[in-house]
């Protein structure tokens, strides 16, 4: 077809669909339905695999491999940038990623504690092509939406990305509530498999409109290739000279370890330390939560929003982190369902707040320049260490002490550390 112009609403449409095609991916892969299935592939008396050589607890596994993804996808993202910013088969790569992705949602179909290597594998590829195509797509943002254009079509894409995962979280959880119990783990196999044919069908209309990618052709040379880390070295030089942006990007790197690793194994912690009536009470309960969370997290934002206005940005913050506190030290003391209902209001209320308020204290600390994708750049790297560095602190805790309640309460040292690190931050 013809090419559409920069800026033309059938092609700002069209890239924001694909917020739409992948964000299942993150719901019911990352946060509800999978969680809750591997876990229930291990009775209630064999918490512990053995693999890698070694006796492995379940959550601490799956946080061990998640890890892994993390460090793999920080390490590949500049590579990619690199490749994203220079050569002009963009769609190519976007596409790779996205099937990479999709189908290895797929392949979870067949996950077993009998074959754990290969299904690792499939949840471990799962992860690095849906980070993996992000680059790419976010990447498309400038080709083809003026600056003007771009906060209102990228809002339009996180919305679309919402409500599409949550109508396909709802579909599973009808189809697996309505099952026997007997037939619950199939069903939930099902719904990887319509994650997958999602990401894919969906992701056709952007594909159909979206273009090959920039104007330039170049081969990938080393210096291409390489280009992105260059420019992540770049802002690190650029830090030195902006006391103010270095000193937030620190402790954004502490607390982020802790907000995104309690949002990866929320579901985990739920499935294990609270005392459903029985397995169903506990899936219907957890994916509920998990809608719960998401539907606060929107009026949790627009809250954190107008209290930034009010109290600043720095001072909301550390507010932020002080209630995130709170939330890990209580944690360890809950029990049952309605603690669990009550912490997960509470939890959506400050994880919309903090990301988003995160995000746009560190846009207004940038200096003037040009080149905001490169630190764009490297705070997504950042935060993706944060995350690997969380994700073993936690499952290095729940493997030695045999209890992830020790591993949340661990998670408020970042917390109170990010505060300290936050009040060295100048309020304006």
């Amino acid at each position: 077809m013809n090419s559409l112009q920069k800026g033309d609403k059938k092609l700002l449409n069209a890239w924001a669909f694909y917020d739409w095609a992948n964000s299942v991916y993150s719901l019911v892969i990352a946060s509800a339905v999978f969680p809750i299935f591997y876990l229930a592939l291990f009775s209630k008396d064999q918490t512990y695999i053995h693999v890698f050589g070694t006796e492995i607890k379940n959550s601490a596994l799956i946080s061990f491999v998640t890890a892994a993804a993390f460090l793999k996808v920080a390490f590949i993202s500049p590579l990619l940038s690199g490749i994203a910013d220079y050569v002009g088969n963009k769609k190519f790569f976007m596409k790779f990623f996205c099937y990479l992705g999709a189908f290895s949602c797929i392949g979870l179909y067949w996950f077993s504690l009998e074959h754990i290597y290969i299904s690792l594998l499939f949840y471990f590829l799962g992860l690095i092509g849906f980070w993996g195509s992000l680059v790419f797509y976010n990447s498309y943002l400038p080709d083809i939406a003026f600056e003007e254009q771009q906060d209102a079509i990228s809002a339009k894409g996180y919305s679309l990305g919402y409500f599409g995962s949550v109508l396909l979280l709802a579909v599973s959880l009808f189809l697996i509530m309505s099952a026997p119990d007997a037939e619950k783990i199939m069903q939930m196999r099902y719904s990887f498999v319509m994650v997958g044919i999602w990401w894919i069908v969906f992701s056709q209309y952007t594909y159909y409109y979206l273009p090959k990618g920039n104007e330039n052709s170049q081969r990938i040379t080393n210096k291409i290739l390489f280009n992105g880390f260059k420019e992540l070295k770049k802002v690190w030089i650029a830090l030195e000279h902006n006391f103010a942006l270095k000193k937030y990007l620190i402790s954004f790197f502490v607390y982020s370890m802790a907000v995104q690793t309690v949002m990866l194994v929320a579901t985990y912690f739920g499935e294990q330390e609270i005392q459903w009536e029985s397995k169903s009470a506990a899936t219907t309960g957890l994916i509920s939560c998990i809608l719960l969370i998401q539907i606060v997290a929107i009026f949790g934002a627009l809250l954190t929003s107008k209290a930034s206005k009010k109290y600043g940005n720095i001072t909301t913050l550390i507010f932020l982190n002080c209630f995130w506190i709170v939330l890990c030290v209580a944690a360890y003391f809950i029990k049952l369902p309605l603690h669990f209902y009550i912490m997960a209001a509470l939890v959506g209320l400050v994880m919309g707040g903090i990301q988003s308020l995160s995000r746009s204290t560190y846009s207004k600390l940038l200096p003037e320049t040009k080149d905001t994708a490169s630190f764009f750049s490297f705070y997504d790297v950042a935060e993706k260490i944060g995350i690997v560095i969380g994700m073993l602190v936690y499952g290095a805790i729940d493997q030695i002490t045999g209890s992830p309640r020790f591993a949340i309460v661990f998670l408020a040292v970042f917390f109170i550390v990010g505060v300290l690190l936050l009040r060295k931050v100048p309020k304006k």
